[in-house]
């Protein structure tokens, strides 16, 4: 089409080939993505379980320097993210273009959107670190480690929640939004694979066929099962917290109170199976139905807490806590901390902790959520989904964080708790806050609500997972007779999680998902760069009167 006719811009590249087996075990994969993708994956288990000393060391060391290293580049990439995701949803003209073809009507409903939107994001975390985060900064933050606020006190709230916010708001939901706005801008409007690759095509066009697409694909594989392991150990060993809290033995804990490991297999055992066989079912059915059961149940937990807790006092920090971070949130997002001086090595130390895992951890995560959201999200406007997307579920984390964790403050500040929570460890901190908010009954039937609201996350986000990963070793189509390799992806994922915890604890995955993210950054970053053009480009050719969707191509090509 383009060779008979004299546009001023040239139409957009609607045909990315990505080759396929057509016969045998890996019918419709891309053998160069699949087979490195699980023999990487392979490896990295293998070497955690038969050389668990020597895979410490090295990942210690390499995180340690990773993470001096490039804790700048994650702090001004992901601002850099936010803004791309804001400046086009604002701009009239980019914001009203849609991910889709025009006038095209969005697959799912509203409700559903969001619950899937909510349930695949952040579910998990959000329920470990709804107490955990907002009592880690009560305790110690940049102002206290400044000496400007006293610990544990009354002033010690609001900056603890600018923090808080900080890392599950905008940050967060941006990097998700910017991944899967590159893949699904592309993918429906253009008719390219919904592949990581195809993202990066309005910078590189028809080479992404080759090795270098293959790379892209490969790096976000291991970079989604890596990220996916940090939010399935921090649910595992909730979920294991939850069940000793339901005394059923003692088999559940260690000595020192973490997860025993009968207790982490068996809990993987189920949960995985559960989420495989969910993936099994497709995204119609299974995780759109845990989706909605997830998102009612959180509304009914969250309702519990507003009524039986410190409601009002949660309200009241929800507002003032939304308007300190947006005041805050420019500087925040480009603040630095340099070593030196007096408190300079502890505030270095603070934001490596933190924000730099924070963010290495969402960008691990984008591939999947990212792709996840894509594969949701057609039929809406640019401005709709960035909105939706960003600013939804943000103010719902908001809320769980100051009515959940607010009742903790509350509980610590007024001192019913005496302690119990803030000596609690991260992941028993919200059935602690139940144990003293709560009669005992009462709280071993909420504690039981929030263990199946737990089991619900954990296999909506892995079997979520697992079905992203298909689709990028698949070329972009989800669909066909792959159940073998669902079962291989559930399989790995729980053995990379369980080799972890039981070897190395969480700090063991969050060690490799680190280490995993940093390339996936680079990924990222040039996706920022490319959904740019992609839509600057497009306005171009709407202004021209060239076509900017492949339908409106493949039309004008059959009137010839």
């Amino acid at each position: 089409m383009t060779a008979e006719t004299d546009y001023p811009v040239e139409p957009p590249l609607i045909d990315l080939p990505i080759k396929t087996a057509s016969r045998g075990f890996y019918d419709g994969f891309s053998r160069e993505v699949t087979i490195p993708s699980k023999i990487i994956v392979s490896l990295l288990i293998m070497w955690a379980i038969f050389f668990p000393v020597s895979a410490s060391e090295t990942l210690t060391a390499a995180n340690s320097s990773i993470i001096a290293t490039f804790s700048g580049w994650y702090v001004y990439l992901v601002a850099f993210l936010m803004l791309v995701c804001f400046v086009l949803a604002i701009v009239p003209q980019s914001g009203s273009l849609r991910i889709g073809n025009p006038g095209e009507k969005p697959e799912f409903g509203r409700f559903s959107w969001f619950a899937m939107l909510f349930g695949a994001g952040i579910g998990i975390g959000m329920l470990t670190y709804s107490t955990g985060e907002p009592m880690a900064h009560f305790a110690n933050n940049p102002d206290i480690i400044r000496g400007t606020i006293e610990a544990q006190t009354a002033e010690a709230i609001r900056p603890a929640y600018v923090y808080t916010f900080l890392h599950w708001g905008f940050a967060a939901w941006g990097t998700y939004a910017l991944v899967g706005l590159a893949i699904g801008y592309v993918a429906y409007r253009r008719d390219l694979p919904l592949t990581i690759r195809s993202a990066l095509a309005p910078l590189f066009g028809l080479r992404l066929s080759g090795g270098w697409g293959h790379v892209v694909d490969i790096v976000a594989v291991v970079a989604t099962i890596l990220g996916v392991a940090v939010t399935m150990g921090l649910g595992v060993e909730q979920f294991v917290a939850g069940l000793a809290r339901l005394g059923l033995g003692d088999w559940l804990l260690d000595p020192d109170g973490s997860s025993s490991a009968l207790a982490v297999i068996v809990a993987l055992f189920v949960l995985v199976g559960a989420s495989t066989l969910s993936a099994l079912s497709g995204v119609g059915r299974g995780i759109k139905w845990l989706s909605n059961l997830n998102m009612g149940l959180s509304f009914a937990l969250l309702a519990l807490f507003l009524v039986a807790g410190s409601g009002l006092y949660g309200l009241k920090l929800l507002g003032v806590g939304t308007w300190d971070y947006i005041r805050t949130l420019v500087p925040n997002s480009l603040t630095l901390f340099q070593g030196g001086g007096e408190f300079g090595d502890a505030l270095v130390q603070w934001q490596l902790d933190w924000s730099v895992f924070y963010w290495a951890w969402w960008i691990a995560f984008a591939p999947f959520v990212g792709m996840f959201i894509a594969r949701i999200s057609r039929g809406r406007t640019i401005r709709e989904y960035v909105l939706g997307v960003i600013l939804v579920p943000s103010l719902m984390c908001f809320a769980w964080m100051t009515i959940v964790g607010g009742t903790a403050i509350d509980l610590e500040l007024s001192g019913a708790a005496q302690g119990s929570i803030l000596e609690a460890g991260i992941s028993d901190q919200l059935f602690a806050t139940l144990a003293v908010l709560l009669d005992p009954a009462i709280a071993s039937v909420v504690s039981g609500l929030v263990v199946l609201l737990l089991m619900t996350y954990l296999i909506t986000s892995a079997d979520s997972a697992i079905l992203i990963v298909n689709t990028i070793n698949g070329a972009g189509e989800s669909e066909g007779e792959r159940r073998h390799h669902i079962l291989f992806w559930g399989a790995a994922l729980a053995f990379v999680v369980g080799s972890m915890l039981i070897l190395g604890g969480i700090d063991a995955i969050r060690i490799t998902m680190i280490i995993g993210a940093l390339p996936f950054s680079f990924v990222v970053a040039i996706m920022g760069v490319a959904i740019l053009k992609a839509v600057a480009y497009d306005l171009r050719r709407k202004h021209h009167g060239v076509p900017t969707t492949a339908q409106a191509c493949n039309e004008i090509a059959a009137g010839k």
